[in-house]
Parts: C-alpha cells; structure tokens; sequence
C-alpha cells in the first residue's frame, strides 16, 4: 500500500502538472523560506554589533567622565567649596554610570575607581608626585578595563582586597578608641560630686 503511494507520488511528480506545481509553488516557496533564515541572521549579526558598538561607546564615556573627575581630583586642595561640591557630584554621578554599565566586572571597576579617587583626593594635599601617580594609576587601569574585562577585573579585585586588609588595623583601631572615649565619658558621668 505505502509502495504503491509512493510510487504515484512519482508519477505525479515527473508528470506534466506536477512539474508545474513543483516549479510555480514548491521551488519558490523554499527559496522564500531560505531567503527568509539568511535575512534573519544576517538582520540579527547587525543588530548584536550595532548593541555591542552602543556598549562600547557607553563605556568609554563612562571611562572618560571617571578620568576628568579623576584630573579634577587631583587638583582637590587647590579646588574652592563648590568646586569641590561640583567634583563630588561628578564622581558620584560618573561612578553610577560605570555601576550601570553592562559589562564584566563594572562594579568591581566603580569600587576601585572610587578608591583610587579618595587616595587622590587625600594626596593632593601635598602638592607631590604621588597625586600624579594615583591619576596615572587610574587611567590606566580603566583604560586596561576597557580592553581587557576580565584581566583588569581580577586585579580590581586583587587591589580592593589589599586595600581592605590594609585599612582593617586602622577600622579596628578606631572602634577601639571609640569604645575608650564611651567608657571614659560613663565613667565621668557616674562620679559624684559631692556638693557642699
């Protein structure tokens, strides 16, 4: 039974109509449906670079609003009140923008440029080579950022770690005379005064 249906299926194939409906519907149908899969990866290819062109972009304007703010920074002593006021609202505004960027490791690239940001800032005091340095530091490592994600994040993340272990002792030490100056003022205010 299925032979022989098969075997009309050819007939009708080779016949005269069969050959027209396989030329006139077939045949154009499947060029329609190939044409439409190459149109749909080709359209997808050009929209993934065209989203990956945007990011990279969004990023680099990231990066470059961190590098001003960072120049600024470095010039922290000799700023006046707003000035100062106006470099902190660009930190802060340009660290958010890097937090919201969709790439790898963009928090760990914010916490680090904040980092870096503060010690410039601290640095700038003395009008030495180490607020340059620390603004060298900075761009090259957002710069090395932008290139590079996932290398620059893992010493992102190894400089935080040191950085926190560093400034441990000082965070303990400073609980430390702060839970002094609280017993000593509990201690002051159970003495008695005798009053004559």
């Amino acid at each position: 039974m299925v032979e022989t249906w098969w075997n009309s299926v050819v007939r009708w194939f080779n016949s005269e109509s069969g050959q027209a409906v396989l030329t006139s519907a077939i045949l154009p149908f499947l060029a329609i449906v190939v044409a439409a899969v190459i149109a749909t990866l080709v359209a997808r290819g050009s929209i993934k670079r065209l989203i990956a062109q945007q990011d990279n972009e969004q990023k680099a304007s990231a990066i470059a609003s961190l590098i001003a703010s960072g120049r600024k920074a470095a010039r922290w002593s000799t700023l006046s009140a707003t000035e100062k006021d106006h470099v902190d609202h660009q930190i802060s505004e340009s660290e958010v923008r890097v937090r919201l960027l969709p790439s790898a490791g963009a928090s760990l690239a914010a916490d680090w440029a904040a980092h870096q940001l503060a010690t410039m800032k601290a640095n700038s005091v003395n009008y030495t080579f180490q607020a340059d340095q620390d603004l060298s530091d900075l761009e090259d490592g957002l710069i090395a950022w932008h290139a590079k994600p996932s290398r620059a994040r893992k010493l992102f993340a190894q400089d935080l770690a040191a950085w926190k272990y560093e400034a441990a002792p000082a965070t303990d030490d400073l609980a430390a005379r702060q839970q002094a100056w609280k017993t000593k003022q509990d201690e002051q205010e159970t003495v008695v005064v005798p009053t004559a």
